[in-house]
């Protein structure tokens, strides 16, 4: 996608390059993106799910999971109305997400629940809008999503990574060409799927090792009384479940999953 920026002079410039910007985002997202072929939708697959599984190449990667992690704690305290004090990230990949109010009840349980489910989910909306054929909004609405999550960052660090992840997909949203922001689109939400289930596999693997006694599991279960591995089981049936139905989604305009099993056994 590419648009012709004028000139920029006065505040009047600055208004009118806004303006086309933002019509040209609002052109290319409702204009729909041919699904790519069933060879690049497992290229996509592939490399989506080695993203995860290469342990260097994760490190950087998770950041962009963490969010997504945070950004659902932060989410659901809103909609449950305790406070938000903020979100923090942290160069280790970890996150921690601030909310006051009372430490029992349904709004604490949802604020705790909602941090591990919520990269399946957002990559459940991506594939909603991708196996329409709108790849290009998907893209532009995580770039949104991003840019809200900055307005409750609290830290440096942050807010580096935030603006990175943001820059990144925004530059793919309006440099690539259709079939690439397809293609990437594709990757960015089997990325997510994939990207949900391994740190709730990390997680129950410490737990086990008695090394994260204050995790969101725990605290779970110190708010309702079901033990934690109920929790994590929770989590990966609900991120599993996500991943099964918007690849189906997703591979239904390239001729559903037996397309991909089979160029996957070519």
């Amino acid at each position: 996608m590419m648009a012709v920026v004028p000139p920029v002079e006065t505040a009047d410039d600055v208004l009118r390059v806004a303006e086309t910007v933002l019509q040209t985002i609002w052109q290319s997202s409702i204009t729909p993106v041919a699904a790519p072929g069933a060879a690049t939708m497992a290229a996509a697959l592939v490399v989506a799910v080695l993203v995860v599984a290469a342990g260097p190449v994760w490190h950087w990667a998770r950041h962009a999971v963490t969010i997504a992690h945070e950004g659902g704690h932060a989410t659901a305290a809103l909609l449950t109305g305790r406070r938000l004090r903020g979100i923090r990230l942290h160069s280790d990949t970890s996150g921690v997400t601030t909310s006051s109010g009372r430490t029992t009840g349904f709004g604490f349980v949802l604020t705790a629940f909602s941090g591990y489910p919520a990269p399946a989910l957002v990559g459940l909306g991506c594939a909603w809008l991708v196996g329409r054929g709108y790849a290009t909004a998907a893209l532009w609405v995580l770039v949104g999503l991003l840019l809200l999550t900055l307005t409750r960052v609290r830290n440096l660090f942050g807010v580096w990574s935030v603006i990175v992840t943001a820059a990144v997909v925004a530059g793919v949203s309006w440099w690539a060409p259709a079939t690439l922001r397809s293609a990437i689109a594709h990757a960015v939400a089997w990325f997510l799927f994939a990207g949900a289930v391994r740190p709730i596999l990390e997680l129950q693997r410490l737990r086990s090792r008695r090394r994260a006694p204050h995790s969101d599991a725990d605290q779970l279960q110190a708010a309702t009384g079901l033990p934690g591995l109920f929790w994590i089981v929770v989590w990966l049936v609900l991120s599993v479940g996500a991943a099964w139905l918007g690849t189906a989604w997703m591979l239904e305009p390239a001729g559903g999953l037996a397309t991909l099993l089979s160029i996957a056994g070519a």
